[in-house]
């Protein structure tokens, strides 16, 4: 069993489903992110139980070799879309995706699958594979 699957035990336990984990660095400072989901939104005790509950466990299994601080989080109502499954919880959603040729789009997210995904943008519903995107995330219109 990988750590990812472990981690998402742990999280399961508590009535949420893990989202991603990363490693960003900030300030200097090396942070291990586990972003995590929840019905009904991710309050703050959720987030500090996960994080007493997980400590210990990545006290004895490292997610890397050099000393980080663990954040547990919710991903945001803007969330990074980085998995096929990702795509398929964000079905309805607005998204941003930029492709590989740095050409950038904004639409809803009408479908996905194992494959890809299809868009519905102002010149009508437009087909991608996940290899043809560079980046992609959910939006909210502030408006």
């Amino acid at each position: 069993m990988n750590l990812e699957t472990q981690i998402a035990k742990i999280i399961e336990a508590n009535g949420a489903a893990l989202y991603d984990t990363e490693i960003v660095t900030e300030f200097d400072e090396t942070i291990f992110r586990v972003l995590v989901t929840k019905v009904g939104g991710v309050k703050l005790d959720l987030c500090a139980t996960i994080s007493h509950e997980l400590s210990p466990f990545l006290d004895v299994h490292p997610p890397m070799n050099q000393q980080y601080r663990l954040e547990i989080s919710s991903p945001g109502i803007e969330r990074k879309l980085t998995k096929p499954v990702h795509f398929e919880n964000a079905v309805g959603e607005k998204v941003k995706i930029k492709l590989g040729e740095g050409e950038k789009l904004k639409g809803l997210l009408k479908s996905a699958d194992a494959k890809g995904i299809v868009v519905e943008t102002k010149q009508g519903d437009e087909s991608f594979s996940y290899g043809e995107l560079n980046t992609s995330k959910t939006y909210f219109d502030w408006n």
